[in-house]
């Protein structure tokens, strides 16, 4: 039922993905039926339909712009992840669906205007829906804990099935024909039966399911929420991390670090203002001034942040901002300046056009008609010039620009080679010192079409990034989290790659991974042109040669690389130990995560967005941020609920579950396979009367070693895991060739010798039957055997088997307090101190003894399953017995810390 219950909550929980898709739609939209507008259900929408759409409406499924107010403009942060709207448009902009601004995507929200649109996809066609398939369509993998339960499994059915066989044929070969009194056909399926019964133990199930579910709960004191239980083994198996930067290893707090202009270069944002020509002459008319003025012009107006009115009495640094990190760091560089106010209408105008930022094009433009003398020209005429201000990457603009603003001579200069090389050695100087480089544009235009019209809007896209001038260049800095240097070192610690997956600048990005550690030295990371080459120096085998013996490497790939590496040049890039990819789009984050994976590394990989859904399904632990988007959100393995740092507890915890998993496994096999098994193996081959009923064999194995073996799952770490490299999933198993020798050949051999021990002495003392009578009975165990009736000798074999279930009770205290440590000593790490105190210890103990009463001495028990009273003595022999095993444990280990290259050491688990 435990089983079935995880289960179903698993299953509940991936349902949730397409569900959270459901809830983005409108409940009601606004469509043209029948020649009047009606309000009706969005799920009856079809293809064709006219729908109205109104500032605040959610867009109930891809549609086409078929007319709108102008100024329509639509929040898609819900499929990109980035604040920044998109204007609409009536006529395709663009070739991809995606970016053609004609196009108004489902569950986007309209912000700005309306519209209305002809219906052209819903539910699982539209883009949302296409996304929601696939990352609901990513085939469901076995996790690593499912394939090594399964792999145990496989093992034990191998087992079950040889023996199970071997019991049929000598039934049929020679117990029946010799024997025909012994074993009926019921008799020989019981048999078959109680073997089944001995080899699967049957509370490992619970045991593991219950080991997940605690480490879980955990994990949720960590600030970590576990969607699956299955994963969270998973985590001790990571050797790779894919990290976004912005906002998880960075604060999303941006400020503008350096300013200057082509000509000129402050040495900080603060020496704008500490001209001395500045402070001496009124700002708009000395030229150092008219240039300062220049720059927060191009600045202020190319921005869509704004200052909360309730916070402007605060400090500067207090107040609160309207608008994405970029545009707020740069308002507050304007702010700074006083000159904010001055530039917001520029003149008496107010902004007529604008093209948002987005991560295809890196840019932003807005547009202003600039004010003249002549009245008479109207604002919905054609005519007149506009001033555009664009603000975006370097890389994007600069080739368009032909000329920039000279801050020393106060004019438009033309922007010849020397002066473009001069602009790309400040901006990699401010990208090495890991500040993201803007450059702001302007330019004058005359368009030929009334604003407002879908002529204009194409016309201005068509004719904006063209001979631009260079107005100014900011440096804006992201500060790293104050936590995560050190996460990326314990990461590093733990034996896991630390990667950073961004879409900024290469520089920017490498100068960031220094400052927090994923770039460890400081020569220059290697790049596409280096793994393209085919120098012996950077072959596979001894790029992983050098990797295992320490020679870390560092390696800065940009987005547009990715898509022309090669196999061979993917089997080099996964043996770099620091690798940042920058320039990266979601695409290619979906496809480092796939050619990782298939290289045999488990990834884990971050993501917030709805575009980074399948992603998430992709990588073996799908991690996002409680601030992500609903899909996102849904689509994860985890959640971090607070700082980045948790992740490490969560690496921490990981391996744990696989540790004390082993020792669970390690305590069941003993009593819950081994000593079930041999009572069977006496009864069919030697015929002995049976000494344990497949009734206590079930009672061990779902119960009396159930609640010990939930006591190891409470159990601490036995040393620093996070010292240890990750668990090699293809030869690290759960169960190993160790494990079967400890719970089997040392520890299973003690208890079924002593458990038979204790039969064989009941036998003898409280029946007169000895050992050497019991042997080879078979069918000789019946009435009139040594002058006892059936029933006697029924009622004597069972009071004998419940002497061996008590004692393999008893037994298994001595067995778990062994197992707790795997090479330290009792003493070292007793339950009762501190560091390895473990209060469930003790309570499991007399529980399962609780158990034990039960099932022997109540009689309702006795009548219904064929239980009797164990005679006092039997319930305390047991007990130096239980030390004994301990104290052998003890030398074993002690052993092997005294003799760590021995034979001992070499089979020790």
């Amino acid at each position: 039922m435990l089983q079935a219950s995880f289960s179903a909550f698993q299953d509940w929980s991936t349902q949730r993905t397409m569900k959270s898709i459901i809830g983005l739609l409108p409940s009601e939209t606004l469509v043209l039926r029948d020649g009047s507008l009606k309000r009706m259900p969005a799920t009856e929408l079809v293809a064709g339909d006219i729908v109205h759409l109104q500032l605040g409406n959610k867009v109930p499924a891809d549609l086409r712009l078929l007319s709108h107010t102008g100024d329509i403009r639509f929040d898609r942060a819900i499929l990109t992840g980035e604040a920044d709207e998109v204007e609409g448009a009536v006529d395709m902009t663009d070739a991809n669906f995606l970016e053609s601004r004609n196009i108004a995507l489902m569950g986007t929200m309209v912000v700005n205007g309306g519209g209305v649109g002809m219906v052209i996809l819903t539910g699982h066609r539209s883009v949302m829906g296409r996304i929601a398939q696939a990352t609901a369509g990513v085939e469901e993998r076995p996790t690593l804990i499912q394939k090594e339960i399964w792999r145990f499994v496989r093992i034990i059915i191998c087992f079950t099935i040889a023996l199970a066989l071997l019991i049929l044929l000598t039934w049929v070969g020679w117990l029946r024909r010799d024997h025909a009194g012994y074993m009926n056909v019921v008799a020989m399926l019981n048999n078959v039966m109680g073997c089944v019964v001995a080899f699967i133990p049957e509370g490992m199930p619970v045991a593991v399911a219950l080991t997940l579910m605690m480490i879980a709960r955990r994990m949720t004191s960590a600030n970590i929420l576990s969607k699956g239980l299955s994963v969270v083994e998973t985590l001790g198996c990571v050797n790779v991390i894919c990290s976004d930067k912005t906002g998880t290893l960075t604060q999303n707090q941006m400020h503008v670090n350096s300013a200057a202009f082509v000509d000129k270069q402050f040495s900080s944002p603060d020496d704008v203002y500490a001209e001395p020509d500045v402070h001496d002459v009124p700002r708009d008319q000395s030229a150092r001034g008219q240039s300062i003025v220049k720059l927060h012009q191009a600045a202020s107006l190319c921005n869509d942040a704004t200052f909360d009115p309730t916070s402007l009495h605060l400090p500067l640094r207090e107040r609160v901002v309207q608008g994405n990190a970029t545009d707020a760091a740069v308002l507050r560089f304007c702010a700074a300046g006083d000159t904010l106010d001055g530039f917001r209408g520029l003149g008496s105008s107010a902004r007529v056009f604008e093209i948002p930022f987005n991560s295809k094009n890196k840019w932003m433009l807005t547009m202003f008609r600039v004010a003249q003398a002549d009245t008479a020209v109207s604002e919905s005429k054609p005519g007149g010039q506009y001033q555009v201000f664009v603000k975006g990457a370097p890389d994007v603009l600069l080739p368009a620009c032909t000329s920039y603003w000279s801050g020393e001579s106060n004019t438009v200069v033309a922007l010849d080679e020397a002066a473009r090389s001069a602009f790309k050695v400040y901006q990699d100087k401010l990208s090495r010192n890991a500040e993201r480089v803007i450059v702001l544009c302007e330019k004058t235009m005359v368009p030929s079409n009334p604003p407002g019209s879908n002529a204009f809007s194409e016309e201005v896209a068509h004719n904006a990034i063209i001979d631009l001038t260079v107005v100014g260049i900011l440096g804006i800095t992201d500060p790293p989290r104050a936590e995560t240097a050190s996460t990326v070192a314990e990461c590093r610690r733990a034996g896991i790659r630390f990667f950073m997956v961004t879409g900024d600048y290469g520089l920017t990005a490498a100068a960031i991974a220094r400052d927090i550690g994923i770039f460890t030295s400081l020569a220059e990371p290697d790049t596409f042109a280096i793994i393209h080459t085919n120098l012996d120096h950077y072959a596979v085998s001894e790029m992983r040669k050098a990797r295992l013996a320490g020679d870390s490497r560092s390696l800065l790939l940009e987005g547009p690389s990715v898509a022309q590496l090669t196999p061979t040049d993917w089997d080099r890039v996964c043996e770099y130990d620091e690798i940042v990819f920058a320039r990266t789009t979601p695409e290619q984050k979906l496809r480092i995560v796939n050619e990782f994976r298939q290289r045999d590394n488990v990834v884990a990989v971050t993501g917030d967005g709805v575009n980074d859904a399948p992603a998430l399904r992709a990588a073996d632990v799908g991690v996002a941020v409680v601030t992500g988007s609903d899909v996102a959100i849904e689509a994860a393995d985890l959640v971090l609920l607070d700082k980045f740092d948790s992740i490490v507890d969560a690496v921490r915890l990981g391996r744990l579950v696989f540790q004390n998993l082993q020792k669970v496994i390690a305590y069941l096999l003993p009593a819950g396979s081994w000593s079930e098994i041999w009572p069977v193996l006496l009864n069919v081959f030697l015929g002995v009367p049976l000494p344990l009923s497949s009734f206590l064999m079930i009672i061990i194995c779902v119960f009396t070693d159930l609640f010990l073996s939930l006591s190891l799952i409470m159990e601490k770490e036995e040393f620093d895991l996070l010292s240890l490299p990750p668990r090699n999933h293809k030869r690290d198993h759960l169960i190993t060739g160790r494990i079967y020798v400890q719970a089997y050949l040392f520890t299973g051999f003690m208890e079924t010798c002593c458990a038979h021990a204790m039969f064989f002495l009941y036998m003898y003392k409280h029946a007169g039957l000895p050992i050497h009578d019991l042997f080879f009975l078979f069918e000789g165990y019946a009435e009139g055997f040594h002058g006892y009736a059936a029933a006697e000798l029924a009622a004597f074999n069972a009071t004998g088997q419940c002497v061996y279930f008590v004692t393999l009770v008893i037994l298994q205290w001595g067995n778990v307090l062994s197992v707790r440590n795997r090479r330290q000593s009792i003493l070292q790490a007793d339950p009762f101190t501190q560091k390895r105190r473990n209060p469930w210890l003790l309570l499991s103990m007399a529980i399962s003894l609780a158990i034990a009463v039960f099932v022997t001495e109540v009689p309702a028990i006795q009548d219904l399953f064929g239980t009797s009273s164990v005679p006092i003595e039997f319930w305390f022999i047991p007990l130096p017995l239980a030390l004994a095993i301990l104290t052998m444990d003890e030398i074993r280990k002690l052993a092997v810390r005294l003799f760590p290259d021995g034979p001992l050491a070499r089979i020790a688990w």
